[in-house]
């Protein structure tokens, strides 16, 4: 079987946010199950040139952008035994950051045509073509109108996955013909509350339309969480289905990951006590070993479950012995509390700001408790890294968040769940989580517990190629 996966993003090459951790890390567990999978994606201007260095020019070619053609270099570089095409063209891609720009329509929708038409060049013909996000929803689109026909092309299959539905690629339908080279005829595929939606294409044209957690997209049927996606999500329901993302368990290992203080493993939790103590010298809390200390790695942004926070926290540290620290940024609102809260509680509790890989593994390893509350989670992979790492999460059981954490109250989960969006759920769970740290036995066992538990993406590889192969049946 062979799968072409279409991205905007992919680590190591360019990389905004969870996206490029399933384009760099996927493929690679697909390749590894005998599965030939390559990856296509821009050649953008933030790329490294240390890794441009590595990369082949294979071939050029014209692509059509409605009606105009657009030069298309197609470079081949490796990454993991994997391959990657990226696609070149200056006016589109050498510009600065990924996306946002005014043109962005224009610019996704030439990277969508373009990896349709590099396939006979390059002499890759796939049985699946897999496509993520808005930024490549038109590929479905654009080969049921223009290629499935052809002999070439004839009986290749598309999935489309949703990481985000709030981000559908909706413009207005001015853009149709004249930008995105789809003909009026066509207009029923992508007319969505009365604008054109990239995403509603890809849900009306794929074969599958899968999701990064299979709550999820049971949550995205509910007008609550769909952005007003539920009603064509649920015309469409019997392709739709969700498959938990993974995490890769190489990077995120705490036996050899090189920037926590002291490695450490189920076989010898040891290290783990010394990464509590050095990141409370890092962070000027009091150096107290059985002090429960709670960690946050996330967007300082409402959806995040911030508002719970700001809502309890401060009760929250007077009526418990606790250190919290927080890593991540975003709107002022959350910042400026957490700073106030900083300087109101000296020596527990550190409010850390802006984007540091190397901190948050060390908050990953060095936290006792998790917290991770949000409002929404199409998948999550904080809570995933914190069990790898043995320091438990308190997570409200939606998405991901459910499919990964399961309350330990029955003496088999791995984790502390609450249902309802409020404080006070929330602060029960956390309070239930205090209670058994203070039972030293008990606590081991459910560490242990949670770093066995597999978020590999060798589980999610073997969902998506049943998937696969469900669909080249039909």
């Amino acid at each position: 079987m062979k799968v072409l996966y279409c991205t905007s993003e992919a680590r190591p090459f360019a990389a905004t946010g969870g996206l490029a951790d399933v384009a760099g890390s996927l493929p690679q567990a697909l390749r590894a199950r005998l599965i030939g999978c390559r990856v296509v994606m821009p050649l953008y201007e933030e790329i490294p040139q240390s890794l441009r260095d590595n990369m082949k020019f294979i071939t050029s070619l014209s692509v059509p952008v409605a009606w105009r053609r657009q030069y298309c270099g197609v470079f081949e570089a490796r990454s993991g035994g994997v391959i990657y095409y990226l696609i070149d063209n200056q006016y589109y891609f050498k510009r600065k950051g990924l996306y946002g720009h005014y043109d962005d329509a224009e610019r996704f929708a030439f990277l969508s045509r373009a990896a349709l038409e590099m396939l006979p060049y390059i002499d890759f013909r796939p049985d699946v073509i897999h496509c993520n996000d808005w930024q490549t929803a038109l590929v479905p689109v654009y080969y049921s109108i223009f290629y499935a026909n052809n002999e070439w092309y004839r009986g290749i299959k598309t999935v489309f996955t949703i990481h985000n539905i709030q981000y559908q690629g909706k413009y207005g339908k001015e853009l149709l013909e004249d930008v995105l080279g789809i003909p009026g005829s066509a207009l029923p595929l992508l007319e969505y509350d009365n604008c054109v939606n990239m995403m509603k294409g890809a849900i009306e044209t794929a074969n599958r339309v899968t999701t990064v957690s299979p709550t999820y997209a049971q949550e995205i049927l509910d007008p609550w969480f769909s952005h007003k996606m539920d009603t064509i999500l649920r015309e469409r329901s019997w392709k739709l289905s969700g498959i938990l993302n993974g995490i890769d368990t190489e990077s995120y290992n705490p036996e050899t990951d090189k920037d926590i203080y002291a490695n450490y493993s189920v076989q010898d939790m040891s290290g783990k006590a010394v990464n509590k103590l050095e990141l409370q010298k890092r962070l000027n809390l009091a150096e107290t070993p059985d002090v429960p200390l709670i960690g946050m790695v996330t967007r300082m942004v409402a959806h995040k479950g911030l508002d719970l926070v700001k809502e309890t926290l401060d009760q929250l540290m007077w009526e418990s012995n606790i250190q919290f620290v927080i890593l991540g940024s975003g709107d002022y609102e959350y910042e400026t509390f957490f700073r106030e809260m900083q300087n109101k509680y000296p020596g527990r509790l550190c409010a850390c700001f802006g984007f540091v890989p190397e901190l948050s593994r060390k908050i990953y390893a060095g936290a006792d408790i998790f917290l991770m509350p949000s409002k929404s989670e199409p998948c999550g992979l904080s809570q995933m890294i914190a069990l790898r790492y043995g320091t438990i999460p308190v997570v409200r059981a939606t998405g991901g968040l459910k499919d990964s954490i399961q309350d330990s109250g029955d003496g088999e989960g791995n984790g502390f769940t609450f249902q309802s969006y409020n404080g006070g759920d929330m602060l029960y769970a956390i309070h239930r989580a205090l209670e058994g740290y203070a039972q030293a036995d008990g606590w081991k066992i459910l560490v242990d517990r949670a770093m066995k538990s597999d978020n590999s993406w060798g589980r999610s590889a073997n969902d998506y190629i049943r998937m696969y192969r469900d669909m080249l049946k039909e």
